[in-house]
């Protein structure tokens, strides 16, 4: 049902922005931190945007040597027609880095709606021209988008891959069926200013690692629409190594247990393939072996469904549906990594060590400097 409330959605939706364009002015903001992999192919497809409206790109890191920041000045001598500027942070005085930039961008902006973007997402050149279709609607607030999971190499990158482009969008389409969206989803969010500022802007953000949770939850509660867009991005996974793979996970997963405790609690419910296990064995442990097998295998050919239809149909995924047969040993790695979440209440993050507080606030066990109180800005070099 959560599919096709979604799918209904995407042909409405493709159907008003073929009859009416809505191109308001739009302020991109990318934080970025480090070099990742196939980061020029993710920041180059923000440059070449189709969009008939006005626009900007603003890019921000701690420091005027970052990697990446000079990657984007790089790409934008190719892009001289785009409107893009690049900022410096310094350290931040805030416990997320993130936040802190999008707090100085979001001062340096010049238009009202702002468009967040993680720097590992990739998008296509009608990015903007569809995200920006929604809010004709004056009640809408705040944006967000679902995402395939686009592995960067290797078995773990795959497998983790899959989560995004099936368990998270599982999840995310049965909450926007149950209840509406509540929250947004961090390679995304678009916000019009007066909602940002209406929740107190990014600095109520800035303790929290679930900064989109809190972003959408806050909106929300304030009395403005949040809206699932029926564009999807890719996502770069980075980590190929499997303990890379699952301290991300389980990273994530501590976060959203601290964040919205009761939904996490109830995800446990939803993996299907360790109750098959447990299924099997206890039936064959009362000698109703036949029984015990058919319930397993019926917990693996659903996954399989799940990721063919979930997948295929709402995120456009390939990978997903030609990796379904591998989608049960998701299921079963992600129990593993539900269950981790409720032994660990730290976390490592850009290099530092957070505990989860109340709400899923972030206490640094060190702390960094102080951060500024401007932004400053970096000209591109013609080098």
């Amino acid at each position: 049902m959560g599919v096709a409330k979604f799918v209904r959605a995407r042909r409405s939706m493709f159907r008003l922005r073929a009859d009416a364009p809505f191109t308001p002015p739009v302020s991109l903001l990318k934080p970025l931190h480090g070099m990742e992999p196939q980061l020029e192919r993710n920041l180059e497809s923000f440059f070449a945007q189709q969009y008939s409206g006005p626009w900007e790109l603003l890019f921000c890191a701690r420091s005027a040597a970052d990697p990446a920041l000079q990657l984007a000045q790089q790409i934008a001598l190719r892009y001289p027609s785009v409107s893009a500027r690049f900022l410096v942070s310094g350290e931040p005085p805030w416990a997320s880095a993130k936040v802190w930039s999008l707090e100085l961008m979001s001062r340096e902006a010049r238009y009202d709606l702002l468009i967040i973007s993680d720097s590992d997402v990739e998008v296509g050149s009608d990015y903007l021209s569809s995200i920006t279709a929604p809010f004709r609607d004056a009640q809408v607030g705040c944006l967000t988008c679902l995402y395939r999971g686009k592995p960067a190499g290797g078995i773990w990158s795959r497998l983790e891959a899959l989560g995004m482009s099936v368990e998270m969008t599982s999840g995310v389409v049965i909450a926007n069926m149950l209840e509406g969206m509540k929250f947004a989803l961090g390679p995304t969010m678009a916000c019009r200013r007066a909602a940002l500022a209406d929740i107190g802007g990014c600095e109520t953000l800035s303790h929290y690692y679930s900064d989109d949770f809190i972003l959408g939850n806050h909106i929300a509660a304030a009395g403005w629409n949040v809206v699932l867009s029926d564009y999807s991005i890719d996502h770069i996974v980075m980590n190929r190594r499997f303990l890379a793979s699952m301290e991300h996970q389980v990273r994530w997963m501590t976060s959203t247990r601290f964040s919205r405790p009761k939904g996490h609690f109830g995800t446990g419910l939803t993996f299907a393939v360790p109750y098959g296990i447990l299924a099997l064995l206890s039936a064959v442990a009362l000698h109703h072996a036949a029984l015990g097998f058919a319930l397993f295998a019926w917990t693996i050919i659903t996954r399989i469904i799940q990721s063919v239809i979930v997948g295929g149909m709402v995120v456009r995924d390939r990978r997903a549906v030609r990796d379904a047969w591998l989608f049960p040993l998701r299921d079963v790695m992600g129990f593993f990594f539900w269950i981790a979440s409720y032994f660990n209440s730290t976390i490592l993050w850009r290099g530092q060590r957070f505990k989860f507080g109340e709400q899923g606030r972030m206490v640094p066990l060190s702390h960094p400097a102080a951060g500024t109180v401007a932004a400053r800005s970096v000209e591109p070099s013609t080098r």
